[in-house]
C-alpha cells in the first residue's frame, strides 16, 4: 500500500510539471492585442524594440533599455502584462564613451590602451 501511494504521487507530481512546462500563456488569438500595442507598451517603458515575436504562445520583446542594456521581455498576449523581464548582456549599462569607433575597429591598441 504504502509502495502504491508513493507510485501514485510521483505520477501526479510528474504530470503536474509536464502541465507548468506547456505554454506560458494560453490564451485563444481573439483575445490577443496586437503587436502594435506592443510596440507602443515598450515604448512607454523607454525600451528600443529590435524584435517582437511569439514563444510558448505569448509575445517577446528583445531589444535594448533607455541605459543600452539588452533586455527581454516576455509579454501575457492578452493583458499585456509584463510576466517576465532579464537583462541579455549579463553586465552593467553600455556607456557610449566605452565603444569602440568604427574607425578603431581592426586597428591594433597601443600597449597603454589595454
Amino acid at each position: 500500500m504504502q509502495r502504491a501511494l508513493t507510485i501514485l504521487a510521483l505520477l501526479v507530481g510528474l504530470s503536474a510539471g509536464a502541465a507548468l512546462a506547456d505554454d506560458d500563456c494560453f490564451v485563444p488569438m481573439a483575445d490577443w492585442r496586437p503587436r502594435e500595442a506592443v510596440a507602443r507598451l515598450a515604448a512607454e517603458n523607454g525600451w528600443t524594440v529590435r524584435r517582437i515575436k511569439i514563444d510558448d504562445g505569448c509575445y517577446e520583446i528583445e531589444g535594448d533599455d533607455a541605459d543600452g542594456r539588452r533586455i527581454e521581455a516576455t509579454v501575457h498576449p492578452a493583458t499585456l502584462r509584463v510576466i517576465e523581464f532579464h537583462y541579455k548582456d549579463g553586465d552593467g549599462p553600455r556607456r557610449p564613451d566605452r565603444e569602440e569607433k568604427s574607425e578603431d575597429r581592426g586597428r591594433p591598441r597601443d600597449q597603454d590602451e589595454r
